[in-house]
């Protein structure tokens, strides 16, 4: 645990904990959500077969980078995990999002 807090920055195994809950709690309501998005585009199993998995997967993410940060405010970790949204989508290439 002394190495994960040194990792993200943190001084208390409450906040880690509270971080971990964060990402399970984020990561259940992307998948969940995913499935109206997927209706309300129409997109469907049938339609598109061995192809849905991946355009699924595409709608989860966009969602779980906002759900991300709203789930982290609520839980008072918006710092933390706004901090976090930045370095990944800097790590994936797309750090013209944010000014310096």
């Amino acid at each position: 645990m002394n190495k994960l807090k040194e990792r993200w920055g943190i001084t208390s195994n409450l906040q880690a904990i509270i971080i971990l809950i964060v990402f399970a709690i984020t990561g259940s309501a992307s998948a969940w959500l995913s499935k109206p998005f997927c209706v309300w585009l129409g997109i469907t199993k049938e339609d598109f077969g061995g192809w849905f998995t991946l355009i699924r997967l595409l709608i989860i993410f966009p969602i779980y980078q906002v759900l991300l940060v709203a789930i982290g405010t609520v839980f008072g970790q918006f710092k933390f995990f706004w901090n976090f949204e930045k370095k990944m989508l800097k790590n994936m290439g797309l750090g013209f999002l944010f000014k310096n």
